[in-house]
């Protein structure tokens, strides 16, 4: 399974930004989906996970009212909206996809990996 992101860029606070996250190959290994994070100097970090069908989603307390993810298993795509930016949210955010179906947030659940997209808010 391949995972590419997109849609990172520079923007300012209170601008919004929306990331996608295709996938290949194995498609039909690639259940629960998730975005990570990982800001300069920070550990890695959940932002937010949907489930294979798409009804579940987890949100992290950072971000939650401020983001959106979404999923389409025909075009299988991954998206997240991201609104209200704050320098905060300066990171490189990671698609990451499950064999299992369930939406989770811990990063052990995850069998692939995205190469990330960068994300840079200024004020």
């Amino acid at each position: 399974v391949r995972l590419v992101e997109s849609g990172g860029g520079l923007v300012q606070v209170g601008d919004s930004l929306r990331l996608s996250c295709a996938w290949s190959g194995r498609t039909g290994s690639v259940g629960g989906l998730a975005w990570f994070r990982q800001g300069p100097g920070k550990e890695r970090e959940f932002v937010s996970g949907i489930n294979w069908i798409g009804r579940r989603k987890l949100y992290s307390d950072s971000v939650k009212g401020r983001f959106a993810i979404s999923r389409d298993n025909a075009n299988h795509t991954l998206t997240l909206q991201m609104n209200a930016l704050k320098v905060e949210d300066t990171a490189v955010y990671y698609c990451a996809a499950s064999e299992g179906e369930a939406a989770d947030r811990r990063e052990g659940e995850f069998d692939y990996w995205g190469q990330g997209t960068q994300v840079t808010v200024y004020s």
